[in-house]
C-alpha cells in the first residue's frame, strides 16, 4: 500500500477501499469487527505485514482510550 497508515481514520479508509464500512453503536464490537476484517485482508495477502501491524496497533490504542 502506498499511503502510510497513521490514524484511526486511515484504518477506516483502508477498510473502505476493500468495501468494508464498519459501524456499530457499541465501540467494542466495532473495534473487534475491524480487527477481524484487517486480519482477513492480511491472511489473503491484500495488505502487507507492516500495514496489518500498524492497523492492529492503532485499533488497540483506540480500544484502550
Amino acid at each position: 500500500m502506498i499511503q502510510k497508515i497513521n490514524t484511526f481514520y486511515d484504518v477506516q479508509q483502508l477498510l473502505k477501499k476493500f468495501g468494508f464500512i464498519v459501524y456499530f453503536k457499541d465501540k467494542a464490537d466495532m473495534y473487534e469487527m475491524m480487527e477481524q476484517e484487517i486480519k482477513s485482508l492480511y491472511n489473503i495477502g491484500l495488505i502487507s505485514k507492516d500495514d496489518y501491524l500498524n492497523c492492529r496497533l492503532i485499533i488497540n490504542q483506540r480500544k484502550s482510550k
